[in-house]
């Protein structure tokens, strides 16, 4: 393994890779550390004690929200745009011919992309200042502070949108995804200290805690199993003679991975469910709504039980949005191939989606139990300063195995063993 790790820095192209997105993860974490002006941070603590959607978006934002710094918005922003183009892309007919464009077209859906993130990030932060204000956590009033935050909070974001896009140019990974990955990795060390003081003072027994650490290692080999897992349907060619040349005649598969969907189910879910509870901890005078926010408070029974529903619905409908069976199929009968057993064309496309409702059953499954998982981890160990909540848990693991991924692609041109022996 050593060896593995020396290898990485004798290719000079991986070394330059890796420095650079080292050199920009340093520069995301030190401005999630500059502070804006007029806030008061104890009423800023108090609130975040309070949970709610607030947490859930100090997630993405690496911790930047709840010290309200210059990347305060996070790339939450451009998340939303990119979730917004990609349900577009199914319904709009313009935006579908461009993702059928190929490079030309990415370029285009990605400019939108962009006026889209700096819409979303201006109405955000307007949001935000207004409510902070309203809650007494500004110090200081007035329109022209409030346009200052407004600037400010659209340029950070409009900063970590640009470094994303740099990552993935001249570094290593999805530069995005390594932004997210690397603010919540940031999170673990002070949670591992925490969680150590509780053992030392006697809050926390050592079994909970060795069991607690034994679960998250198995939950994490079954995120790994799952985010590599496929359903291989064998197509063949037949063999076509184009001038003097025959082509075809020759055996493949299409891969279709169980979680289609990634993470983005759990965010819908998490999203929805949050809004409400957080909008009724405002009016807890109604009787209603003190109600309704215990009930939807997360480890309640009422919570899990929607939580849940509400993965597997949005688990289907992302990946009916995403994913089409007709368009496969028909790319297929164009160029000659086809399922062995299967009629090209309406045949094809049928079996197809019957395959991928199946699959789709056991990755909305999966997503379900390790949004919850956390919940019920709290309640059998006791532990709540540190453990793999789901959304972070499927970040992290499928962020890390993409960018191994790529850097085995750099070794392997090179020659090098990579870190994945066969």
């Amino acid at each position: 393994m050593l060896e593995t790790f020396r290898n990485l820095f004798k290719i000079p192209d991986l070394k330059k890779r890796l420095l650079f997105t080292l050199g920009m993860i340093v520069v995301v974490r030190l401005g999630s550390h500059l502070p804006l002006p007029g806030v008061d941070k104890e009423a800023m603590a108090n609130l975040f004690a309070q949970g709610g959607i607030l947490g859930f978006f100090d997630l993405f934002a690496g911790g930047a929200l709840s010290r309200f710094s210059i990347f305060a918005l996070g790339i939450m922003p451009y998340i939303n745009a990119s979730i917004i183009m990609n349900l577009l892309t199914a319904v709009v007919p313009t935006l579908e011919q461009w993702a059928k464009e190929g490079e030309e077209g990415r370029t285009k859906i990605t400019k939108v992309t962009r006026y889209a993130t700096v819409f979303l990030a201006i109405v955000q932060a307007f949001g935000i200042s207004v409510w902070l204000q309203n809650m007494g956590v500004l110090m200081i009033s007035g329109f022209g502070f409030r346009f200052l935050l407004l600037i400010t909070l659209t340029a950070g974001t409009c900063f970590l949108m640009w470094l994303g896009e740099q990552i993935t140019d001249f570094g290593i990974g999805n530069g995005i995804s390594i932004i997210i990955f690397a603010g919540i990795i940031a999170r673990i060390p002070s949670q591992i200290v925490q969680t150590f003081k509780l053992l030392q003072v006697g809050e926390i027994g050592i079994i909970p805690l060795i069991s607690l650490i034994a679960i998250s290692v198995v939950v994490i080999g079954g995120v790994i199993a799952i985010q590599k897992g496929q359903r291989r349907i064998p197509v063949q060619y037949a063999k076509r003679v184009i001038g003097r040349r025959m082509y075809g005649g020759q055996g493949t598969h299409i891969p279709l991975r169980v979680n289609q969907a990634g993470v983005i189910p759990i965010i819908f879910a998490s999203a929805i469910l949050l809004f409400p509870a957080t909008i009724a901890q405002f009016f807890q005078n109604l009787a209603f709504m003190k109600s309704m926010s215990e009930a939807l408070s997360p480890g309640q029974p009422l919570y899990l039980i929607l939580y849940a529903v509400l993965i597997i619905v949005f688990t289907y409908f992302y990946t009916a949005i995403t994913f089409n069976p007709a368009n496969m199929a028909d790319n297929m009968k164009k160029y000659g191939g086809f399922i062995p057993g299967i009629r090209p064309g309406k045949n094809t496309t049928v079996y197809i989606d019957h395959i991928m409702t199946r699959i789709t059953l056991s990755g909305a499954l999966f997503l379900a139990v390790i949004a919850i998982l956390p919940n019920i981890l709290i309640k059998i160990t006791g532990i709540t300063t540190f453990y793999f909540g789901g959304t972070s848990l499927l970040i992290m693991v499928g962020v890390a195995l993409e960018t191994v991924q790529q850097i085995e692609s750099h070794m392997l041109m090179r020659h090098y063993e990579g870190f994945i022996k066969k």
